[in-house]
């Protein structure tokens, strides 16, 4: 169980925790490590290390804290998952998106969209702080509806009581609630708390809804504004019962106006896994021109994101002797930025790539004395490298067209 759960672990890679041991340095010694985690794990003599505490940016300007276990934590916690998993997976409901095997988050916004088609609104769910306010009493009770094993139970409960180690050198230890982003088992834990917190209660609380939710992210279709204000309100109630609050400003009722349904209200538009959903011009395949459909394409914030990446890289600026070198060093991303937004109304990535060939353009004239006075020839060049070379690029593929 260690080595198959260890083989996971490498492949998915991943930074040190507070030991500051490198995937690769722990590689190199795998033997030892793996050995003494075995041996401690199979004993019960296993003491989890505090976890690191890495900051990340969120699209709002604030930080979202992560808690980086060890290498050989991460390896424990694997293997409890890959232990626990098939069971929690016959229970987990059909609505539950994320981090799940055979789920991705392409189903739950191709979900999404087919249910705004069949309703009219969206109640725009955001559960503020969630990975800090899980409530470790009740997630226990969970567990052991679950799992029987003393040996599990014991681990699970010291991985929800690990400490913290922050930037500053401080170890914060946990009041009873929280688990920290960043853990190998801590999705499939927050997936259960969710599974009895909200998925099985809106099922047997009110039949007449769909939902679908990725983690704590979460999208309920209702009938009517009014059903949707009924909802919401039992929903905030029951947050509360367990635990949790929803955010008072990101949470929304939203109206899923389109040709059919013209109804005014104020709130016409949400985002949900890098998307945005609001009304959208389309075009009609039974009959001619378009109509107003309400449907999903990259959001505002993911182009901006994207943008500010391309800032960050500098295109202009790359030392490479040659647009080749350039386009290896690029096309992974750009691949990563197709294959994930342009599922859904790809052309509107044409924006993004329009500012990285005005990148590419700087970049010449930086590079070719011949350029540096016309940016009409340094453009044309790029038009002829095109034709020239058409897969160079991986979004040059593609026509972008809806």
């Amino acid at each position: 169980m260690v080595w198959e759960a260890y083989k996971k672990v490498r492949a998915n890679k991943g930074g040190a925790g507070i030991d500051n041991v490198s995937i690769e340095e722990f590689d190199a010694n795998r033997a030892k490590y793996l050995y003494k985690l075995w041996n401690r794990m199979a004993s019960g003599s296993y003491f989890p290390p505090p976890v690191k505490e890495v900051e990340i940016p969120k699209k709002d300007g604030k930080v979202r804290k992560l808690g980086i276990p060890t290498i050989s934590d991460r390896v424990g916690q694997m293997v409890v998952k890959m232990f626990i998993e098939p069971r929690l997976e016959k229970v987990f409901s059909n609505n539950s998106y994320g981090y799940r095997p055979n789920k991705n988050a392409h189903q739950a916004l191709a979900a999404v969209r087919e249910n705004c088609w069949k309703t009219d609104w969206v109640i725009d769910l955001d559960i503020k702080g969630f990975f800090d306010n899980i409530d470790h009493t009740k997630l226990m009770l969970a567990v052991e509806k679950h799992v029987p094993e003393n040996w599990v139970r014991l681990y699970i409960q010291r991985w929800l009581e690990m400490p913290v180690l922050t930037k500053s050198g401080e170890l914060i230890q946990k009041q009873g609630k929280g688990t920290p982003q960043g853990g190998v088992i801590s999705p499939l834990l927050a997936n259960l708390f969710l599974h009895y917190a909200f998925d099985k209660w809106l099922d047997k609380t009110d039949g007449a809804v769909n939902f679908t939710r990725y983690a704590d992210d979460v999208i309920v279709h209702c009938k009517s504004e009014a059903h949707a204000e009924r909802t919401l309100n039992a929903i905030r109630s029951r947050m509360k019962m367990v635990g949790l609050e929803l955010h008072p400003e990101k949470t929304k009722i939203v109206y899923c106006r389109d040709y059919r349904r013209k109804g005014k209200y104020p709130i016409v538009k949400f985002d949900f896994l890098g998307y945005s959903f609001q009304p959208r011009t389309s075009e009609s395949k039974g009959r001619a021109g378009v109509f107003l459909g309400f449907d999903c394409a990259i959001s505002i914030s993911s182009r901006k994101r994207i943008a500010n990446k391309l800032g960050e890289l500098k295109v202009e600026r790359l030392s490479f002797k040659s647009i080749v070198g350039i386009a290896q060093y690029l096309n992974p991303m750009i691949r990563g930025w197709i294959n994930y937004y342009g599922k859904f109304r790809a052309h509107e990535l044409s924006k993004i790539f329009r500012l990285l060939e005005k990148r590419l353009v700087r970049w010449a004239r930086k590079r070719y004395k011949r350029y540096k006075t016309s940016i009409k020839r340094a453009f044309q060049w790029l038009v002829r490298i095109r034709e020239q070379f058409p897969y160079l690029f991986h979004h040059w593929r593609y026509s972008f067209t809806s």
